[in-house]
């Protein structure tokens, strides 16, 4: 990203809604926006590090509640909330933070939720566990602060390999939707 380019049109943006980009309270805007931008949308320079694996074998392995933000490509405003995950190994397990980092590379873009959902269970399944199931819930200020300005809450789900039959969909959201009780 080339900061001074962002910088000289978040400072034309300022003028093209009718505010002094000199003025005290705008005066670090464009560098401050260029440099928020870099961060948020670092996904598209981010590895998941996914060939990161340890030798150990499971039934099933859930990550619940890893917490997302990205950028609604439609409307360029954010949204949020948390994303689980369950994968069935095929002999290696990942690292817990791998699978955060999975969901940060692809939050970290100009998104809709369903792709974020879709991308994180195509890589996961890409590296050869024999399922897959990912759930996201999302707030979306595009639909919370405009429009129908309504706070409702989307769900969306992936689901690959041994996951994709009809029971054993309903046994992973019935795992990933329990509280933080103790499964054991």
């Amino acid at each position: 990203m080339d900061d001074e380019r962002v910088k000289k049109l978040v400072r034309e943006l300022i003028i093209e809604i009718g505010e002094d980009p000199t003025r005290e309270g705008l005066k670090g805007t464009p560098e401050r926006i260029a440099n928020m931008y870099k961060e948020i949308f670092s996904g598209y320079d981010s590895d998941s590090e996914l060939s990161v694996q340890f030798s150990e074998d499971s039934d099933t392995v859930i990550v619940r509640d890893i917490q997302y933000y990205s950028m609604c490509e439609h409307h360029m405003l954010p949204f949020y909330g948390k994303i689980s995950i369950a994968y069935s190994p095929n002999g290696r397990v990942f690292g817990v933070s791998k699978l955060v980092r999975l969901v940060e590379k692809h939050s970290k873009r100009l998104q809709i939720q369903e792709r974020i959902t879709k991308s994180v269970a195509d890589e996961l399944y890409s590296q050869g566990v024999k399922g897959v199931a990912v759930v996201a819930e999302g707030n979306h200020m595009c639909m919370q602060m405009r429009g129908v300005r309504n706070d409702a809450k989307m769900t969306s789900n992936a689901f690959r390999g041994v996951f994709q039959n009809d029971a054993a969909k309903t046994a992973i959201l019935a795992m990933i939707r329990r509280t933080s009780e103790p499964s054991y």
